[in-house]
């Protein structure tokens, strides 16, 4: 959508109106295909006014967990045998209702998750163009492929799916991110407990109404609200659940990691986990740079949805030679932002998700100011509700706190490098791997920045954020994550299991000169 024009705006507009006057509604839990209610209600509230409630879910317990799992397990058998073709068409289906729904959902996240319109719209469209990706990424794998062209014998290739999948999703990206995760794993033939945040849960259970409605069966996909202290710690420790995808925090990641690594008594597969995480992301200007170019992405990646995207900007790094000019640019350009209620068109930083997250954010901003100079911080900013002020430090060196750890927050650090050398290494000095930037208009330092700089997406002369499916695959390494690419080729093989047929073909009596490169799957009773 296009906010340009004066009918998407009266289209969102009306959208929000609808969706406030529904506040309050309350979701069930989603188990084998049953709405299950529970004593207990989780409440999830508008960051840009605490006190109005968006809507509830029933919140799970240990008995629900096991449920769903019993459910998921149940389910797999058929599922797992189900055709690719059957699978792919349910994820264009859910694609069509998101599509259909599109203004409605934007105007949730809107609410829920304090999201600016056109970051809103973005989630929604993430969230189709995954849905139709990985559809087309099945077709491509699911038929069984021929190793080799050999007299006298058939070898396929195909895949398995790897039994049931927890996902584990973030409240950033709350439709796109949940909805990646869930589809990959639907298409591929396993079957799902989707765990959505906490503080989006409203938008989770809106995703298994769009999977209902699309026509997936009972069991295959169960929606469990509940705090990831009980219910996900126990659903990552069980012995029935096959692999665990997460999008989230260093700090869950790496007890997951490690949780999914112990062997249960009972379990029939090595768990597998798709884990990404954080990251300390730095964006180098070069001395040549173009600065129209630079501070423009440069603000928009450090700022954009308040700076709560695993891939905002967190350090800029400038080079002494035009360090004066790209600040003095800098800080202008970042007086210009519009802060506020998203509701409103136009704002560029709303909330921060939750009074935490405000309070983690406000104490790194006192660290900032002990450790380096408060450059800049934005004045005029709304007294209701969970707003900080975009925030610039400068003389920032690379061992402070505000340089090393993840703020998640609008909150941005200056470094100044003497040259290219010293640029690249303090860009690279850091825990995490995820996005990087360089703007320069130099080819062979341009070639250089593309060759050293170490990080999963490395973005030249353009923002480090806004990843397209299937364009720009997202993903991390070090600890950012376990190096696999959302939106990519290969991101559905970490939720399968290789598997090879080979016959003799030789007692037949002849031997074909050449056997078909594809095959149909390997079905039965056949289909």
């Amino acid at each position: 959508m296009n906010f340009v024009y004066k009918e998407s705006q009266e289209q969102m507009q009306a959208a929000l109106r609808n969706v406030r006057n529904r506040f309050g509604r309350k979701f069930p839990l989603v188990i084998n295909g049953e709405k299950i209610w529970t004593d207990k209600l989780t409440p999830s509230v508008n960051p840009s006014a605490p006190n109005e409630v968006v809507g509830y879910a029933a919140e799970a317990g240990i008995p629900e967990a096991e449920r769903a799992v019993k459910a998921a397990r149940d389910a797999f058998r058929k599922w797992s045998r189900t055709s690719f073709e059957e699978r792919a068409q349910l994820l264009e289906g859910a694609a069509a209702i998101l599509d259909r729904r599109r203004y409605e959902l934007s105007a949730l996240e809107v609410f829920e998750v304090g999201k600016p319109w056109a970051e809103a719209d973005g989630d929604i469209r993430e969230a189709i163009d995954f849905c139709h990706f990985y559809a087309h990424q099945m077709r491509l794998i699911g038929r069984p492929r021929l190793t080799q062209q050999v007299p006298g014998e058939e070898s396929y290739q195909h895949y398995w799916p790897r039994g049931v999948a927890l996902v584990i999703a973030p409240w950033n990206f709350p439709m796109a991110i949940l909805c990646g995760m869930v589809s990959a794993a639907l298409v591929t033939g396993n079957t799902v407990i989707m765990k959505p945040s906490e503080q989006s849960l409203n938008i989770g259970a809106m995703l298994m109404e769009i999977f209902e409605e699309a026509g997936v069966p009972p069991g295959v996909l169960n929606f469990l609200n509940g705090r990831g202290s009980v219910i996900g710690a126990h659903l990552v420790d069980h012995k029935d659940v096959d692999l665990i995808a997460f999008t989230g925090s260093r700090e869950v990641g790496l007890r997951i990691w490690e949780s999914a690594g112990k062997t249960r008594e009972g379990q029939r597969e090595l768990k597998h986990v798709i884990c990404e995480m954080g990251g300390k992301n730095a964006m180098i200007v070069d001395s040549d740079a173009d600065l129209d170019e630079a501070i423009v992405d440069s603000i928009y990646s450090a700022f954009g949805y308040q700076g709560q995207k695993c891939s905002a900007l967190s350090r800029l790094i400038v080079l002494e030679e035009n360090y004066d000019r790209v600040m003095e640019r800098l800080l202008s350009a970042a007086a210009s932002l519009r802060v506020g209620n998203p509701e409103e068109p136009g704002i560029t930083v709303g909330p921060v998700i939750d009074k935490i997250a405000y309070q983690r954010i406000k104490d790194y901003i006192d660290i900032g100011k002990s450790e380096a100079t408060l450059a800049f911080q934005q004045q005029n900013v709304p007294s209701e509700g969970y707003f900080i002020p975009p925030t610039i430090f400068t003389g920032v060196k690379s061992n402070m706190r505000i340089a090393r750890e993840e703020i998640f927050g609008p909150v941005l650090s200056v470094l100044k490098a003497r040259d290219l050398d010293e640029a690249i290494e303090v860009a690279n000095g850091t825990d995490y791997a995820l996005t990087a930037g360089f703007f320069s208009r130099s080819p062979a330092n341009i070639e250089r920045a593309k060759a050293e700089i170490e990080a999963g997406n490395v973005y030249i002369n353009r923002s480090c954020t806004g990843a397209v499916v299937g364009r720009h695959p997202f993903g991390g390494f070090k600890m950012s994550g376990g190096g696999t690419k959302a939106g990519g080729e290969d991101y559905l093989l970490q939720f399968l299991l290789p598997r090879v047929v080979t016959e003799n073909i030789m007692r037949h009596g002849f031997a074909p000169e050449e056997t078909p490169q594809y095959r149909d799957e390997f079905l039965w009773p056949p289909r």
